[in-house]
């Protein structure tokens, strides 16, 4: 009856053409060399990448519903602002009531990326303290937002994230970044904070949609960075 609402972009037409933009030169850094051997200290090659990016910039458009919460009201066609972000409400009729979704983009590639990552480099001890780190940071700052469901600020993940990959573990900080960042978020911003979301009006709660989904992307960026700078570190 409503499935065809739960699909829609997280962010405005504006913000998200600028994530495409960046894409597009992540692509042609890559095509230079510039990046590729980045990408083979993440664990993935170049093509492989750039397909896991695109992938989860696509797979914001949609979302797998798994509950309901009681029937409200619900708001419906309206742009949010948070934080200098545009976030998008969906426009819908006859809506239920709020409902939990799992974000394609947002939430499932980050995480069969992530279980990956932590099978292929073992990082289940400092994977767990950095995850939990980045958790509890992001469930500090996670605001709920009326209309939207947990938001946070764009760099919050990130710049968690950064600072404690390359401390517990220089040599591996880039997947580490991308384990911890985008699971410590997803738990952190969104899981922890689901008994906020009754009450604030949001026809949809997307984990990894609309509210974390713009930092979790910028997560995946973050960690080629860092592997970048590892890769510096070494060469001196």
């Amino acid at each position: 009856m409503f499935s065809s609402h739960l699909h829609y972009l997280p962010l405005s037409p504006a913000f998200f053409s600028v994530f495409v933009g960046v894409l597009l030169a992540l692509f042609i850094l890559i095509q230079v060399g510039l990046l590729r051997y980045a990408y083979m200290r993440l664990g993935v090659g170049a093509g492989a990448a750039l397909l896991l990016l695109a992938g989860s910039l696509i797979g914001s458009y949609f979302n797998i519903p798994v509950a309901e919460l009681p029937d409200q009201q619900v708001m419906s066609g309206r742009e949010i602002t948070y934080f200098g972000m545009h976030y998008i409400v969906p426009v819908v009729v006859d809506w239920p009531g709020t409902v939990i979704a799992i974000n394609i983009g947002g939430a499932l590639i980050p995480g069969l990326m992530s279980l990956y990552l932590l099978i292929k480099y073992h990082l289940w001890v400092v994977g767990l303290a950095a995850t939990a780190c980045v958790a509890a940071v992001c469930h500090y700052l996670a605001d709920p937002v009326p209309g939207v469901g947990i938001a946070l600020p764009i760099l919050v993940p990130a710049v968690t994230t950064a600072i404690v990959a390359l401390l517990l573990s220089y040599g591996q900080a880039a997947p580490l970044a991308y384990i911890s960042g985008s699971l410590g978020t997803l738990i952190g911003a969104d899981l922890l904070n689901l008994d906020k979301l009754q009450g604030l009006g949001a026809p949809i709660a997307s984990i990894g949609g609309a509210g974390t989904f713009d930092g979790i992307f910028v997560i995946g960026i973050l960690a080629v960075l860092i592997a970048s700078i590892s890769r510096r570190g070494r060469r001196q």
